[in-house]
């Protein structure tokens, strides 16, 4: 339920629950990621992603089962979304579509595989709005509270609490009637 309230409160266009439990692609892919979670804890090792892929498939939005996501969570207009397994996410946290929260790189072993069970994916603290087309990655980046990510951010480094992140560049200008 909070997650329906979630998406209630975080969309404007959103008029009644129903509508937002019927329609809404990103609260179908938290839903059925929060079954898959509890089964993957539970060490099955295929099921969950089968109905990992499943949600991907249906929704455009991809969440590994082994990623931890907080009460209230809210993927707006979600395709492109991609969530890694080792990813955390605290409560009451908005994202839009195309977010990646993803992994750098990963260590290999002497065979040249990767390394498994490691923390690869960031940290979202609680109360985080993350704008579409951000790309977030390494396990040892932390998202700190109530921070503010803009569109096309890429971020690999950690960021204090209240922070407002904003990609690099020249802010569009408008021309006025009066300018030729």
């Amino acid at each position: 339920l909070c997650d329906v309230q979630a998406a209630y409160d975080g969309d404007p266009a959103a008029l009644t629950f129903a509508e937002v439990k019927a329609a809404y692609p990103g609260l179908l892919a938290v839903a059925s990621h929060r079954i898959a979670h509890e089964l993957y804890l539970l060490g099955l090792p295929v099921i969950p992603r089968i109905m990992s892929e499943w949600t991907h498939t249906k929704t455009g939005i991809d969440i590994h089962p082994g990623a931890r996501i907080g009460r209230g969570f809210f993927i707006d207009d979600g395709t492109g979304v991609v969530i890694g397994e080792t990813t955390e996410i605290g409560e009451k946290v908005k994202i839009y579509q195309g977010v990646t929260l993803g992994a750098k790189s990963f260590p290999l072993d002497e065979q040249g595989r990767p390394v498994k069970h490691i923390k690869r994916h960031p940290t979202v603290e609680d109360g985080v709005v993350i704008y579409s087309n951000a790309s977030i990655l390494g396990g040892d980046t932390v998202i700190g509270a109530g921070s503010t990510i803009g569109g096309n951010v890429f971020l690999t480094t950690s960021v204090p609490p209240g922070s407002v992140v904003l990609s690099p560049g020249v802010q569009p200008r408008i021309k006025t009637e009066n300018e030729a």
